[in-house]
């Protein structure tokens, strides 16, 4: 029986400037970051990216393909489907951040009277909240719509307020672990007022994550305003607002796939990129 000698292991080869320069650029977080800019540019400046008209109809055009002519095709009524995607960008990205703000401020309200309320306030708030949650948040928000009529404005509400029990319960939760801590104790030693005590000590901790939350919260609620303009409840047609743009291109999903497919991507890359830029605030913060 021959043995053979053992080969020596080779050393790893370094990873070369290129291959890390490569997987830098297509990490998640450079990926969602550089969508997200591309969003924020399609809202702040649809002009530049797409200087036609969204709601210019050209019959001729109907139906037409993806082309050189019409990047994204172009819908029933002959509009090119890609100034419209570019236009809806201010539309769906303003809902989502006025609804999150709604959401966020009344949540704040309600966090704050549980979390430095008495007993009675604290139990009061935590029942409501128990109610709300047993709701699924786009079937609350369809309620609310139910009273308020449809349109962008009612939708924005609606979804404001469908979200606040969640950032609610958050800022309770937070309130009172800051109020239990040291820190505070300290300072209530130290003969800090009441309000001393909240204005300088409990809201500046326990509101720390609020940037992560809104970030985060903001592709939810794009999602949800995009769901309630898909139904109908939204922007009206032919309003260049992405889930409107949904609903438009359902009836036509077998002869023009392109009329949901774009406006589609589009909800789901800016939900995604707000996901990810949150969790990485989130992480940064942690560390």
């Amino acid at each position: 029986m021959t043995i053979l000698p053992e080969l020596p292991v080779l050393p790893a080869a370094a990873p070369t400037r290129a291959a890390e320069w490569r997987s830098r650029v297509t990490a998640p977080r450079v990926v969602a970051g550089a969508v997200l800019l591309g969003v924020l540019a399609a809202a702040v400046a649809p002009g530049l990216l797409a200087p036609g008209d969204p709601l210019a109809v050209h019959p001729v055009d109907a139906f037409s393909a993806p082309s050189l002519a019409h990047p994204f095709g172009a819908d029933d009524s002959g509009r090119d489907l890609y100034t419209r995607v570019v236009h809806g960008a201010s539309a769906s990205l303003l809902i989502g951040i006025a609804a999150t703000l709604i959401g966020t401020l009344l949540g704040l309200v309600l966090g704050i009277a549980a979390g430095v309320g008495t007993r009675l306030t604290d139990a009061a708030v935590s029942r409501v909240l128990e109610v709300l949650f047993a709701l699924p948040g786009l079937l609350l928000a369809l309620v609310i719509i139910a009273f308020a009529g449809p349109g962008p404005i009612p939708a924005t509400l609606a979804v404001g307020l469908a979200t606040a029990p969640g950032y609610a319960r958050i800022f309770r939760t937070r309130i009172r672990a800051v109020r239990s801590s040291e820190m505070v104790e300290a300072a209530r030693v130290l003969g800090r007022g009441p309000l001393t005590l909240l204005v300088r000590h409990v809201l500046p901790n326990a509101l720390a994550p609020v940037v992560v939350l809104a970030t985060l919260g903001v592709g939810q609620a794009i999602v949800w305003a995009s769901s309630l303009s898909y139904l109908g409840l939204g922007s009206p047609p032919p309003a260049p607002e992405w889930g409107a743009m949904l609903e438009a291109g359902r009836t036509y999903l077998q002869i023009a796939p392109w009329m949901t497919v774009f406006p589609g991507l589009a909800i789901v890359a800016t939900a995604a990129a707000t996901t990810v830029v949150g969790r990485a605030f989130a992480g940064t913060g942690r560390r």
